[in-house]
Parts: structure tokens; C-alpha cells; sequence
């Protein structure tokens, strides 16, 4: 990876919706250099996907909850059976797992029609292996977030 292919990935951070012709205009190549580039980025796992970036209006003017998640266990069968569980679970935007006191962090959007006591009751605290839940409830999202 060179310097062209970081600036790629930087423009296309910032907007995936660039064509190859505006790519390569801000890069100095060729469109069709700049989409080989990019093509070769996708094939080697540098580019995972592209997605919108949706409103809260369009998400259902969802609320963010923070969830730490303890398990009883850190044995690999424990915590590949909650990964494969979590991983059904839609109302989890993002799954990070975490060093210190808890095993991970769930991002999860509640969207205003859903109570989160629900998300807690039903579906997070029966997720195989969990221990405890610690829930932290945002107030404002910063930095380009809604």
C-alpha cells in the first residue's frame, strides 16, 4: 500500500459515493487507475464494504446505550456461543471485545417505539454466558454523530 492507495482510502472514508473519475482527479491518475486501485483495495480486505449513513428520523429516532458485558467465563466455547448468539441480535450496532473489567461492549439502538427493559429482560441478559450488564445511556452524540 502506497501513499496514493492511503489517500484513496482517506477520500473514500470521507465519501464512498466518489466515482473513479473523481477519485483519480484528486489523486492524479487516471479513472480507470483509480478504480483498478480501488478494486485491488477491495480484493485485499483493505475496503470491507461501503454503507449509508443513515438519519435517526430514518433509523426510527433510535436512543444509543452503551452495554458492558460480563461473562461468567472467559473460556473460548463461552465466548464464541455469545458471539454466535450476539451476532443475531439486529439491535446491536457494534460489538467490541474489551480488556479491564468487562469482556465487551455492545452499541446498542433502541429505536423510540422499543423499551430498552425489554432489550435488557429478553434478549441481553439471555444471551448464553452473560453474567451482568452494565448499561450507560447516551445524552448527545459529538463529532458528526446525530
Amino acid at each position: 500500500m502506497d501513499r496514493i492507495d492511503r489517500k484513496i482510502l482517506d477520500l473514500l472514508a470521507g465519501d464512498s459515493r466518489l466515482t473513479g473519475e473523481q477519485l483519480g482527479e484528486r489523486v492524479g491518475l487516471s479513472p480507470s487507475a483509480a478504480h483498478r486501485r480501488v478494486k485491488a483495495l477491495e480484493e485485499s480486505g483493505a475496503i470491507l464494504g461501503y454503507r449509508a449513513r443513515l438519519s435517526n428520523a430514518a433509523r426510527g429516532n433510535p436512543s444509543t446505550v452503551f452495554v458492558h458485558v460480563t461473562l461468567t467465563d472467559q473460556r473460548q466455547a463461552t465466548m464464541l456461543a455469545f458471539e454466535k448468539a450476539l451476532a443475531q441480535t439486529p439491535l446491536v450496532a457494534e460489538t467490541y471485545l474489551m480488556s479491564g473489567e468487562s469482556d465487551y461492549l455492545l452499541k446498542v439502538l433502541v429505536r423510540s417505539d422499543d423499551s430498552y427493559e425489554r432489550i435488557h429482560r429478553e434478549i441481553l441478559s439471555a444471551l448464553p454466558g452473560v453474567q451482568r450488564l452494565v448499561s450507560q445511556f447516551t445524552i448527545r452524540t459529538l463529532n458528526g454523530g446525530e
